[in-house]
Order: structure tokens, then sequence, then C-alpha cells
């Protein structure tokens, strides 16, 4: 096996799915930084949530907006629904693993909040279920999947489609927009800081 090909493959592959994932993504992607921006800015919050490494990307992005992602600057309102394993545990013990977040955004959501639920296959029922609930009140949705026909677009107002059967490139791909999207809401709350 030449390993040096088996990487340089993989990263042509990665680069490839940049180059068609962006372009097609670049609108959606300021709408969704000025929309997150708008809803900190209006004293509201970003919940993040998803499974395995989507659960993941979620503790990884509201890390990245309540410390900071490049310039210095207050916190911002983000919290990844993954991480407390006491309240994990018992709603999947209690109530069953598909009630995961929406439990959660019922308690912790609030009409102008932000919802982003990360789902490689698109079809993740907890993450689908929370994306139904925050519909309900009044909760803006953004979706990160993978192909376009996947359940999660029907649930949210904006979704950004990652266009591979990979689930290693669509993740990578997710960290890139998410990284894109931290990156914009700092520069259209806080400017050209460094």
């Amino acid at each position: 096996m030449n390993l040096e090909k088996e990487i340089s493959d993989r990263m042509r592959a990665l680069s490839a799915l940049i180059g068609e994932s962006l372009p097609e993504n670049l609108d959606k992607l300021r709408e969704a930084s000025e929309k997150i921006a708008d809803a900190i800015q209006s004293g509201h919050k970003v919940l993040f949530f998803g499974n395995g490494g989507s659960a993941a990307e979620a503790q990884h992005f509201a890390a990245e907006f309540v410390n900071r992602m490049v310039m210095e600057r207050p916190p911002l309102a983000a919290l990844a629904l993954t991480t407390d394993s006491s309240v994990l545990t018992s709603i999947g013990n209690d109530r069953g693993f598909d009630d995961l977040f929406a439990l959660q955004v019922r308690a912790l959501g609030k009409k102008g909040d932000i919802a982003v639920g990360i789902s490689t296959s698109g079809n993740s029922p907890n993450v689908i279920r929370a994306l139904e609930l925050a519909g309900e009140m009044g909760i803006y949705r953004i979706g990160l999947a993978g192909r376009p026909e996947e359940r999660i677009g029907e649930v949210c107002e904006l979704c950004f489609w990652v266009k591979s059967q990979s689930t290693a490139r669509i993740q990578e791909i997710h960290l890139l927009i998410g990284h894109l999207i931290c990156e914009m809401v700092d520069l259209i709350l806080f400017g050209e800081k460094s």
C-alpha cells in the first residue's frame, strides 16, 4: 500500500469538494452569519446539536462563539446540547434517545434563538425532532447535512448540503462552514478588530 498516494487522493477529494460546496453555499453562508449576528445582538443565543462526530462539531462551534474564533472580543451566547452527561443520560434512559435534544430545546430555547442541527446522514431522528420543535417555538433553524434529498432540509429555514458519500469529507466541510460562519459573525458584530 502506498500511503502517500492514499493521503494525496483524500486531500484531492477534499479540495475538490471544497471547490464544489462553498460556491453553492456562499449566499447561505452570508444569510446564516447575518441571522446569527442579529440573534446575538438582540440578546438571543445559538443552540448547536448533533450525534457522534457532529456532537463534537457542535461543541467545537459553541466554544468558538463563547471563547473566540480569531479576534479578541466579548463572549457570544452559544450552547452545545451535547455536553451535559447527566441530562443526556437521564433523557435517554427515561424518555428515549430521540428526545435528547428536543427536551433541551424546549427547556433552554426561546423565540428569536437560532438552532443549528448537524447530521451527516441528514435523517437523525433526535436532530429532526429538535428542529421540528424549534420551529414550533419560533426558533430559526439551520441544518448541516450531506445530500440534498435528506429529511433535515424539510425542517430548516436554511440548510447546507455537502454532496458526498463520505462521512469524513462531509464532517470536514461542516467544520469549514462552522468556522466561516463564526468568523463572519465576528466581522459583522465587531468589524476588523485584530
